[in-house]
């Protein structure tokens, strides 16, 4: 075999090794760094967009003045991802330096982003917001495809899910909370009740990640994948490479899990930018203090979803062990895509809580089940590369939303934003339909798995 084979055969296949099994204790704190992370993307889900209209922007610009997640997300994730694989450091590990790195972006971001007074100030924002989320949260999942042996990734992902649904919910209730506690209003409209919600974000992104890193210690590579590691040589150039190499080998299943997340994101989307306006439009009076009041209660709405989501992620666990991840994952969507398609019929604010656990229930589906499925399909040593290109999966339909969305909302929904709900409900329905076209890989026997005995008491 050729020097260049023999290294293209270490970069490229995975490596089989044991890994200890870790309790529910030790899951939980490593993974609790996605808490801090998921409270940040919890405010850009609710408190965003208002502020953009707090300072005057036209709702039909929501898409694009948005552009920020999908572009550096695109950019962002796979080559972090790519960085990552080949990153090893006896001190500071193989995942860690990013994720603490972006914790740290977000928390800056996060304490200056209601101190803005125009709006192009709060898209610049918005952009290392997002550029700082995406190099926190994509070292993550590889994180937990590095630490866990096969029998305990579905648990791990669903642990993700999990923290998701707990960050996000504080992130809304407290929108509603310090809606009640605090009065009073920046000079540029926006409301210290939301400057209170940002604050408390800062702290939680940065504080969370601090107790996993130092609670969670990094598996230190094998000869086998220091070998590996070595093989892969060059900075981002390379990286950028291999980025490309690993689009053009991707397995065909997972090319398919693309055309969901294509369906599934974009409608995810919609639904983010829209769902105020929508309450707004059907509960609350055509008033400005309505339009404040449905922002805070759109709070309560999205943190009861994400409620839903934490409370049914790790039940998800055993339902996708039975009866497939493929098969629950599509029924989660379906449940979304009813509860949207009748949400915005509803005109009783507390009515509102019903429909919208079909979307909670799908948002822990989304953000842990088809992960279960993909890391059967890649090699162990480019966990990082297709994580980032799983993520490019995520983006791509999120650029699309941004640059068509305003035109079907203007010309085809009549911008009406109950029009855009009911959009991302049928979205969903597709997403659901979808997924029955992917082949299921076989879950691996697991050697720590067939090893493990009662008696060690985990």
């Amino acid at each position: 075999m050729s020097s260049v084979e023999q290294r293209s055969s270490l970069q490229h296949t995975a490596i089989v090794r044991q890994k200890p099994l870790m309790n529910m204790r030790q899951i939980l704190l490593m993974n609790l760094g996605f808490f801090g992370i998921q409270y940040s993307f919890g405010m850009q889900q609710t408190a965003v967009n208002p502020v953009y209209e707090f300072l005057g922007a036209n709702p039909g610009d929501l898409p694009i003045l948005n552009l920020a997640g999908p572009i550096t997300g695109l950019l962002i994730q796979p080559l972090i991802g790519a960085l990552s694989d080949r990153t090893w450091s006896p001190r500071w590990g193989r995942r860690k330096p990013f994720f603490i790195a972006g914790a740290i972006g977000c928390s800056i971001c996060l304490f200056l982003f209601p101190f803005v007074t125009a709006v192009w100030m709060a898209v610049l924002l918005l952009w290392l917001l997002d550029a700082s989320n995406n190099t926190a949260m994509e070292p993550y999942r590889a994180f937990i495809a590095d630490k866990l042996p096969p029998s305990q990734l579905g648990k791990g992902f669903l642990a993700q899910s999990f923290f998701t649904g707990l960050g996000i919910t504080l992130a809304n209730i407290s929108l509603y909370v310090f809606q009640q506690l605090i009065d009073g209003a920046t000079k540029a409209g926006i409301p210290y009740w939301v400057v209170g919600s940002f604050m408390l974000g800062a702290v939680c992104s940065i504080g969370t990640v601090l107790v996993s890193v130092l609670t969670t210690p990094e598996i230190p590579p094998s000869a086998e994948e220091l070998a590996a590691l070595r093989a892969k040589r060059g900075g981002f150039g390379s990286a950028m490479r291999e980025i490309g190499e690993a689009i053009v080998e991707m397995p065909p299943e997972l090319r398919k899990l693309g055309l969901v997340y294509l369906f599934q994101w974009y409608g995810m989307v919609c639904y983010w930018q829209f769902v105020a306006l929508s309450i707004w439009k059907s509960v609350f009076p055509p008033t400005d203090q309505g339009k404040e009041d449905a922002v805070a209660w759109t709070g309560l709405v999205n943190g009861w979803y994400n409620i839903v989501t934490f409370s049914v992620a790790f039940s998800l666990v055993a339902f996708a062990r039975r009866r497939g991840a493929k098969v629950v994952h599509c029924v989660c969507l379906m449940l979304a895509a009813v509860g949207l398609l009748i949400f915005p019929s509803v005109s009783n604010k507390y009515l509102l809580f019903i429909p919208i656990i079909g979307l909670g229930i799908a948002w822990a589906s989304i953000m842990g089940v088809p992960y279960i499925m993909a890391v059967r399909m890649i090699p162990s040593t480019r966990y990082g590369v297709y994580m980032g290109i799983i993520n490019m999966m995520i983006v791509v339909p999120m650029l699309i939303q941004s640059v068509t969305f305003g035109a079907i909302y203007e010309n085809v929904l009549g911008a009406n934003p109950n029009n855009a709900i009911r959009f991302a409900g049928l979205l969903l329905g597709l997403a659901g339909l979808t997924m029955l076209w992917i082949k299921e890989p076989p879950i691996v026997r697991d050697v720590d798995e067939v090893s493990y005995m009662p008696s060690a008491g985990h």
